[in-house]
C-alpha cells in the first residue's frame, strides 16, 4: 500500500518521510485546494527527503479550465520541476463543459515526459466519471487518478470508488482514494475499496488541521492498520 501525504513545508515533508509515508504531494495554497508551490520550496523539499516528491501544477483555484497563457505557464512549471528533482507532477484539466480537455491534456503530457503523472481531483468535478475514466485510460502516461469518487469525502463514495477500481483492472491506471481520510476511517474504506494507494491531507495533522504540523503518530497508526 502506497501512503501519499500532502506537504506544504519542508518540515512537514521530513516528518512525513520519517513517519513512514511513501510519497509526498507538494503544494501551496491549502485553503484553495492546492496550488503550485514556489521553486525554492520544490528544490528544498526534493533535497530534504529521499521519497518521491510529486508537485502540484495548478496556477489558480478559479477552475480547472485554463487559457493558452496559463497552460504555457504550467508547462514551464513542469520543466522546472524536472530540473529541481521532482519525481512526478499532479495536474488535471477540464473544458468549460466539465469534460476532460483533451487538447490541454496532450500539451501537459508532452511537457511531463519523464515524470510520473497523477490526474488530480479535477476528476471529481467532471460530468461523468466513468466517461472521463475512459478518456484518461487512452493515455498510458497517466499513472493514477486521485479521487473521492465524486463526493466531498472518499469514505462516502466507497461504491463509486470500487466501480472505478473495477474499471481499471487489467490496465496500468490506478485509483488513489483521497479526501477526508483519517486513521479512524481508513480501515473502513479499505474493507470496501480495493485500492493500493491512499492519500492523506489534514487527517494526519495535529488537531486535523493544516494550521498545525503533521502528527507522525497518525501516519504510524495508519501503517499499523495496514
Amino acid at each position: 500500500m502506497i501512503i501519499e501525504v500532502i506537504a506544504d513545508t519542508v518540515e512537514d515533508a521530513i516528518i512525513a518521510e520519517q513517519a513512514g509515508a511513501n510519497r509526498i504531494e507538494l503544494i501551496t495554497g491549502v485553503a484553495e485546494g492546492g496550488l503550485t508551490p514556489s521553486y525554492g520550496i520544490i528544490e528544498a523539499v526534493c533535497k530534504a527527503v529521499s521519497i518521491p516528491v510529486y508537485v502540484m501544477i495548478r496556477p489558480h483555484s478559479r477552475s480547472f479550465s485554463y487559457s493558452n497563457t496559463e497552460l504555457n505557464s504550467m508547462v514551464k512549471d513542469i520543466q522546472i520541476c524536472k530540473e529541481l528533482g521532482a519525481a512526478g507532477v499532479v495536474w488535471g484539466v477540464l473544458n468549460k463543459d466539465g469534460d476532460i480537455d483533451k487538447e490541454a491534456l496532450k500539451k501537459l503530457l508532452d511537457a511531463s515526459n519523464g515524470l510520473d503523472i497523477t490526474f488530480h481531483r479535477a476528476f471529481d468535478e467532471v460530468n461523468d466519471q466513468l466517461e472521463a475514466l475512459n478518456v484518461i485510460q487512452q493515455y498510458p502516461e497517466i499513472s493514477r487518478i486521485l479521487t473521492s469518487g465524486g463526493k466531498d469525502k472518499a469514505i462516502d463514495a466507497t461504491s463509486e470508488l470500487q466501480q472505478l477500481v473495477n474499471k481499471c483492472e487489467g490496465t496500468s491506471l490506478k485509483i488513489m482514494a483521497g479526501s477526508g481520510l483519517t486513521p479512524n476511517n481508513i480501515g473502513n474504506l479499505l474493507e470496501q475499496v480495493k485500492v493500493t494507494e491512499i492519500h492523506f491531507g489534514s487527517g494526519v495533522h495535529h488537531q486535523s488541521s493544516f494550521s498545525y504540523p503533521i502528527d507522525p503518530q497518525k501516519i504510524q497508526e495508519i501503517k499499523n492498520l495496514l
